[in-house]
């Protein structure tokens, strides 16, 4: 296998983020999640971080650098929703979705990026939706933040990417989660109804994706967004 690296997933605690530390855990890395509750998958160092404040993502940083060394792989997953329509949308179900989604991102990244930069290697995978480009009826601040990521990504690439850093988006589609199992079955059926793969996604499909990104094969991959979405957002 390939070298054991040290990565972290934020949020990776249930659905599609639980998927991700599970499949790296297997592929024999040191692996580390925050949650604000619940756990990581066995085999994996579980902090509490919250990524809307600086101060404790920093002191995750910290203890996961003092269990396995500096992180290399970092997967920004940590997402929230308040869908609603533009007219009920409150300034909090905005700004909120921003702050958690995207600056949550931004405030990971950052701290991830000082040992990346020293040790002249990183990878940064951001989880956007299709939603980010799709765009999504009653979800104007979700799809902000989640195209938002975009621009990050490929920003980072162009600031970081003589140092061995690659910055990469990976946009699910419709993917069986908690989030998905709770939508009325008219509304599955409509939605799978767009979907030219014709079924839902796994979250094991998506994670299969980020460990490529993360992978030596993926190296020369920088600024590009990966959907895993059975063909729903071609073109976009």
């Amino acid at each position: 296998m390939a070298e054991p690296r040290t990565v972290l997933v934020t949020g990776g605690n249930r659905g599609i983020g639980l998927a991700i530390a599970e499949r790296f855990v297997a592929d024999g890395h040191r692996v580390a999640v925050t949650a604000r509750s619940g756990e990581g998958p066995a085999g994996s160092l579980t902090v509490r971080a919250d990524v809307t404040d600086a101060a404790s993502i920093d002191a995750a940083f910290t203890q996961i650098e003092e269990a396995y060394g500096s992180v290399e792989v970092i997967v920004a997953n940590a997402g929230i929703t308040r869908d609603t329509l533009l007219l009920r949308m409150s300034e909090d179900d905005f700004t909120d979705v921003i702050d958690t989604n995207l600056s949550g991102a931004f405030r990971v990244v950052k701290r991830a990026s000082k040992g990346m930069l020293k040790a002249k290697y990183g990878r940064v995978v951001l989880i956007s939706s299709v939603v980010g480009l799709l765009g999504s009826a009653g979800q104007v601040n979700y799809a902000a933040s989640k195209s938002g990521l975009i621009g990050l990504a490929r920003s980072l690439t162009r600031e970081l990417g003589s140092r061995n850093i690659t910055a990469n988006v990976v946009a699910p589609g419709f993917i069986e989660t908690d989030m998905t199992a709770e939508l009325s079955e008219d509304k599955q059926k409509e939605y799978l109804a767009q979907v030219p793969a014709g079924r839902y996604g796994s979250a094991a499909e998506v994670a299969a994706a980020v460990a490529w990104l993360a992978s030596d094969d993926a190296a020369y991959v920088s600024g590009a967004v990966i959907p895993v979405d059975g063909g729903l957002g071609m073109g976009h």
